[in-house]
């Protein structure tokens, strides 16, 4: 199915498989080292074969879905080469799909992206009118992530030995789904997962055995879950090699659940019964086979977690981890000091890089430290083009002067682009909105650092809040103020990665026009919580129903510091013309200047509203 100068080794041509024109890799029965083997001749014939896989890609994508009604509005005429498709279909945004995205929504079930019935909806991080943006998929792509999740251990095993003699605490968590007035199924990619006969149905590999069983991964109430999980890896602790949830600071919140519960953990230990509070029907009968009085094993957990001293508590416990698997890149890496703390400094590779449009590719050199990772793109994945990007001039799209997009084999090194991506799926050059960085090719493929996703200023985890959302939040919440004559004046954010879970914190300053009648702390601690409101759901989801973000905070500071800020600035070099206030600031120095000026401390005193249905 492959152009001739694709040429497969008789031992991995038996392992590819072809679906309707479309290659995948099929995932094998069981992990062996024949297996390995193969997994890795297939990554050297895909990134040796870099162009012209992307070229197969791109054709067997127009084939599939030439005759959409999407494709057919530029009027391809049937042609499936990419010079055609570059030259005629635009660079599109979100925004621009979402017409048609609703029409699937809301039951047309006739081919307007994809020839293949859309089976569901993902639910992205990013965010549109405050809802979380859909992106449609198709039972196919299924078996495609598969693919990439196959090539995952093989990678690891060179640089980490013997992962086959263990077993895998990984925190894993569904989250909410809705269904769409059609009744499509709308959910987080890894929800999609983790429920997918895939997941639930995977043969045996001793490369990937995991402590916590599918009954309490897959179990809606997260306290349970978590519960349950922590439960197993603490029965299993001479088992574990390693330790990891999806993104870092799941792993923290999976730290602190432990130490808010360890006594009552060592009690259901001690005794082998468990927790009243585990009400879930197949956790409990599942939890029946594998607790068993253990009052040794309790000691030792009430020894090591009822002092004061939790450095290095992961290795303590669990004393064969070898590394922790978490997301460490991008807006993850705020939290890289406080895992160095929990673990004694254990490696954190970061393996795969990939979205709820499309998953991208893997990480080749898994062991490097975070700031030096890079992912190679698998191109077999989808079709994958580039836009030149720079923060000083950025380009302006247009129909009618479209950017001349650079194609995967032929980005440059050390340049920065922004990702362009044409799925199976039926996207067709969307803007995905990472601004990546080329940084080393493996034989023909390019490898990129993720530099941060477009446009984004706060981020705990899943959540992405850009300025013009906060400066919106921070609006609202100031109408609150109006009745004491007071307006903020100027303000400024950041992340708060060191409390567990992290939280937004607001730093404003304020003119208070009548002093004898300033805002009462009641109505500023309201004001947070009216941000939190007009936050996008992405955010309150992470407040409300995943505990995965804390009470927004507001920081009011002494009038004339964000002056001592424009002057701290200048004296850096800031020119005095072009300075403005940054609206995210991350810098200790400048934390330092705004915290000594903070008079006085708000925080939302409730929950914002959130439910897992959309917004009509």
């Amino acid at each position: 199915k492959f152009p001739l100068s694709v040429a497969f080794t008789p031992a991995l041509s038996s392992f590819i498989m072809t679906v309707e024109s479309e290659m995948f890799l099929q995932p094998p029965s069981s992990i062996d080292d024949n297996s390995l083997s193969n997994s890795l001749q297939f990554i050297e014939e895909m990134t040796i074969n870099t162009d012209p896989v992307q070229e197969r890609v791109i054709t067997e994508i127009l084939s599939q879905n030439g005759e959409t009604e999407y494709l057919r509005r530029f009027e391809l005429n049937g042609a499936t080469d990419r010079e055609t498709f570059k030259s005629k279909v635009p660079v599109i945004s979100y925004e621009d799909l979402l017409p048609d995205i609703q029409r699937i929504a809301n039951g047309d079930t006739s081919p307007i992206l994809s020839a293949h019935p859309i089976s569901e909806f993902l639910t992205s991080s990013g965010t549109s009118a405050g809802e979380r943006k859909l992106m449609p998929t198709i039972h196919q792509e299924m078996d495609r992530r598969q693919l990439l999740y196959s090539l995952l251990m093989p990678v690891m095993n060179q640089y980490v030995p013997d992962l086959d003699k263990g077993k895998a605490l990984h925190f894993l968590f569904i989250k909410a789904e809705t269904k769409t007035p059609s009744g499509l199924v709308a959910r987080p990619v890894l929800t999609a997962y983790y429920k997918s006969e895939q997941f639930k149905k995977r043969p045996f590999d001793p490369y990937n055995v995991l402590t916590s069983p599918n009954e309490a991964i897959l179990c809606p109430d997260s306290f349970q879950s978590m519960y349950t999980q922590m439960l197993c890896g603490l029965i299993m602790r001479h088992e574990v090699l390693r330790v990891g949830a999806v993104f870092a600071s799941g792993l923290l919140r999976a730290i602190r659940f432990l130490q808010l519960n360890w006594a009552q953990l060592a009690h259901d230990i001690s005794t082998g019964t468990l927790n009243p509070k585990i009400t879930d029907p197949s956790i409990k009968e599942c939890m029946s086979k594998i607790l068993k009085p253990n009052p040794e094993l309790a000691d030792f957990i009430t020894k090591e977690c009822s002092g004061e001293n939790w450095e290095r508590i992961i290795p303590r416990i669990w004393p064969n981890t070898k590394y922790l698997e978490v997301i460490v890149t991008g807006a993850m890496a705020q939290y890289i000091p406080t895992l160095d703390y929990y673990s004694g400094n254990l490696p954190k590779p970061c393996t795969m890089y990939a979205s709820s449009e499309c998953y991208f590719g893997l990480n080749l050199k898994p062991m490097s430290e975070p700031n030096e990772v890079s992912y190679t793109i698998m191109p077999n994945m989808g079709y994958f083009e580039f836009l030149p990007h720079d923060d000083s001039s950025p380009i302006t799209l247009s129909r009618d002067s479209p950017p001349k997009l650079v194609d995967l084999a032929d980005v440059e090194l050390g340049k920065f682009y922004e990702l362009i991506i044409t799925t199976y799926s039926g996207l067709c050059r969307y803007r995905v909105g990472d601004i990546l960085q080329v940084t080393g090719f493996y034989n023909t493929d390019p490898q990129f650092k993720f530099v941060r996703r477009k446009n984004v200023l706060l981020s705990i985890e899943a959540d992405k809040t850009d300025e013009s959302e906060l400066q919106k939040a921070i609006e609202n919440a100031s109408e609150l103020l109006k009745e004491f004559n007071t307006s903020v004046v100027e303000y400024t954010s950041f992340a708060d990665a060191k409390s567990i879970p992290g939280h937004y914190v607001i730093y404003w300053e304020l003119l208070i026009k009548e002093s004898s009648n300033p805002p009462t702390d009641e109505v500023l601690n309201k004001c947070c919580l009216v941000m939190e409101e007009s936050l996008n759901t992405v955010y309150r989801q992470g407040r409300v129903a995943d505990n995965s973000i804390g009470p927004l905070e507001i920081r009011v500071v002494k009038n004339g510091t964000f002056e001592e800020l424009m002057d701290y600035a200048i004296s850096r070099g800031a020119s005095i013309n072009q300075y403005k206030v940054p609206r995210c600031v991350s810098f200790t120095p400048i934390m330092e200047l705004l915290d000594s000026r903070v008079v006085s401390f708000h925080f939302s005193p409730s929950p914002p509203h959130w439910t897992p249905e959309r917004r009509r």
